[in-house]
């Protein structure tokens, strides 16, 4: 048996830089502006954007997926000005008790500034300390080296590859499977 991971609204985080918060129509802009850079995608399952449309619909599926209690998406803002520069989230797993896989993307501008490390380490905390999860998956591509690190950083492990696990943009790929727990 799953457990229930639908909230009553939408938890608002904070961190030093960062707002974590609801990303709504009104963000398809910013959403736009990052997912339509494929430096960001490269690795993303994701093709790069190239309308505004695609934003809103990516934003509506979101919600949708909030709704449902099947996982979470926040938009990441700097508290500067309150505009989206990525987001991170979790999709809850209906196979494993108290078990999520997370995700994130960052515009290209703010890479190699500690704002991903900031703003998932905020989010694992929520998972662990308010949703009760036992532990946390993170699957990426074995050429994001990036990624790695930043989940290495944060205190995951890697748990082996995954040959031909994923399949996005058309091809399978090798993913290396990294685990975080409680």
């Amino acid at each position: 048996m799953s457990k229930d991971f639908s909230l009553s609204s939408f938890p608002q985080l904070e961190t030093e830089r960062l707002f974590l918060r609801e990303t709504t129509l009104q963000d398809a802009e910013a959403v736009f502006a990052i997912l339509c850079d494929p430096g960001v995608t490269k690795f993303h399952d994701l093709d790069s954007f190239t309308s505004i449309k695609e934003a809103s619909a990516l934003i509506e599926r979101r919600a949708k997926r909030l709704e449902r209690g099947d996982g979470i998406r926040w938009g990441i803002a700097r508290k500067q000005d309150n505009v989206l520069i990525g987001s991170c989230g979790f999709t809850w797993n209906p196979q494993e008790h108290d078990a999520a896989e997370v995700g994130y993307e960052l515009a290209s501008t703010f890479w190699k500034q500690g704002i991903m490390t900031e703003a998932v380490g905020s989010i694992l905390q929520f998972g662990f300390q308010k949703m009760g999860l036992r532990f946390v998956v993170g699957q990426v591509m074995v050429d994001n080296i990036a990624s790695k690190k930043l989940l290495e950083k944060l205190g995951f492990h890697s748990q082996g590859v995954l040959k031909q696990y994923g399949f996005f943009k058309g091809q399978f790929h090798d993913l290396e499977q990294f685990v975080l727990h409680k």
